[in-house]
């Protein structure tokens, strides 16, 4: 028995989930039937809408797109963790690093790293804690991290650094006792670990937004490509080529396989890990 009530009308279903697809690249399963339309009635309320057709109209003409934002923020799972899949890091400072900086022509230009999707930035916060603590050259190299997603609440809530115990579940006690304060039940990292990260909004199937983020030596987008159907993935994939520099390097999911979405890039197998290679000779 359903918990709600049925508002949602089959057909009105499928007009949504093909303009939300076009305009995110998420597709919903018809298995996701009941969180769709859970969040759906959620915002036809919140808008004082009269029904699905009144709401799905102002969503589709409202110049500002701010109602568009509202529910793309409602859709969206951010759920992560500091060091997940932490041999991906161990890989960056032993190998991938080390390559980039051995074949780059500029010597002087900063590395660039872009965290997609940034969640609450888990991972970008991670990436930098790592690079502190395990790779030596960045006191004497630039580094910039760049950290996106679509999601604007959980891009102000990353910005802001405030975590659970099970967000922080799997740092060691030295790095949480160096980089975080207790506050309460939470921990709220050092506003010097905030202040390298930069966080900006991107939706990765937009070109419009994918061509303000560009010169990237490596791209970590994990676990997000599996929302995406083929057409998206390919899309997205070479939406990313076209933002690493010649010789980057991106890093997916542990489930996900840039092979099977695209022959763009070359595929590294490094002790840790297995990436994937912008050619050197992509000029």
């Amino acid at each position: 028995m359903t918990l709600i009530p049925q508002l949602i009308k089959d057909e009105d279903f499928r007009k949504f989930r093909e303009f939300f697809y076009r305009k995110t690249g998420i597709l919903f399963e018809d298995s996701k039937r009941y969180f769709v339309d859970k969040r759906l009635i959620e915002r036809i309320e919140a808008t004082g809408s009269e029904g699905f057709r009144d709401y799905f109209t102002m969503l589709r003409f409202q110049v500002s797109g701010t109602e568009l934002q509202m529910l793309v923020n409602a859709m969206t799972v951010n759920e992560t963790y500091f060091f997940r899949e932490e041999y991906q890091f161990e890989c960056l400072v032993n190998s991938i690093l080390e390559e980039i900086i051995a074949h780059r022509r500029d010597k002087a230009a900063p590395i660039r790293i872009w965290s997609v999707p940034s969640s609450s930035g888990e991972e970008p916060y991670g990436i930098a804690i790592y690079l502190l603590e395990h790779w030596p050259r960045i006191s004497e190299l630039d580094v910039e991290i760049i950290s996106s997603d679509i999601d604007t609440d959980i891009l102000t809530q990353a910005r802001r650094g405030h975590y659970s115990t099970r967000a922080i579940q799997h740092l060691p006690a030295p790095l949480l006792k160096k980089y975080f304060r207790r506050r309460g039940e939470f921990y709220q990292i050092e506003d010097s670990l905030r202040d390298v990260v930069e966080f900006t909004r991107a939706n990765v199937t937009d070109p419009a937004d994918m061509r303000l983020h560009r010169h990237f030596d490596v791209i970590f987008c994990r676990n997000l490509l599996i929302y995406f159907d083929d057409l998206s993935r390919k899309q997205t994939a070479e939406s990313f080529y076209d933002a690493l520099n010649p010789g980057g390097f991106i890093c997916l999911g542990h489930s996900e396989s840039m092979s099977r979405i695209s022959a763009l890039f070359r595929v590294r197998k490094f002790p840790e890990t297995i990436v994937y290679q912008k050619p050197w000779e992509a000029r």
